[in-house]
């Protein structure tokens, strides 16, 4: 397992790039896989709660029952305005069902406004970060892996 407060310790530079990207805009896009093994991508909300990375659905959303089956994701930020001025951010990993009630309270106590009933909630835990900019004319990819560390590619 591993959190997001572990991806900020191993990539302590690329971490606050990537949240920011992710903190700018209130939607992103979710994927997950579908029953039969096909892609499906949702609009979702995320949020940082203590160490962790989270996402929540309302109860029995078909991109809930899908995480719950199966647990791997990608996660794309929002672009913004089209720029790319500060980069493009993506996650990928595994999203666990948050169960326990205290970790359900302050999920939930994190909110700006309680959800209107039901809900699932999940932590993701990242096992890919990828940070794409653009300097002068070439991409900038700053990659993360789990106990690989940061890599840095140019494309031009």
């Amino acid at each position: 397992m591993t959190t997001w407060q572990d991806f900020e310790y191993e990539a302590p530079d690329l971490a606050p790039l990537v949240r920011a990207r992710f903190e700018a805009n209130k939607h992103h896009v979710l994927a997950t896989l579908r029953r039969g093994g096909g892609p499906r991508v949702s609009g979702t909300e995320v949020r940082f709660v203590g160490a962790d990375l989270t996402v929540g659905s309302m109860y029995g959303a078909v991109k809930a029952l899908d995480l719950r089956r199966d647990g791997r994701f990608a996660l794309h930020s929002n672009p913004g305005d089209g720029s790319m001025a500060d980069g493009d951010a993506k996650v990928s990993g595994t999203a666990v069902e948050i169960t326990d009630p205290a970790e359900l309270a302050a999920y939930e106590g994190d909110l700006p406004e309680a959800p209107p009933g039901a809900f699932h909630a999940f932590r993701l835990e990242p096992e890919e970060v990828v940070l794409t900019t653009v300097a002068d004319d070439r991409l900038v990819i700053h990659s993360w892996r789990r106990g690989e560390g940061v890599r840095r590619f140019e494309r031009t």
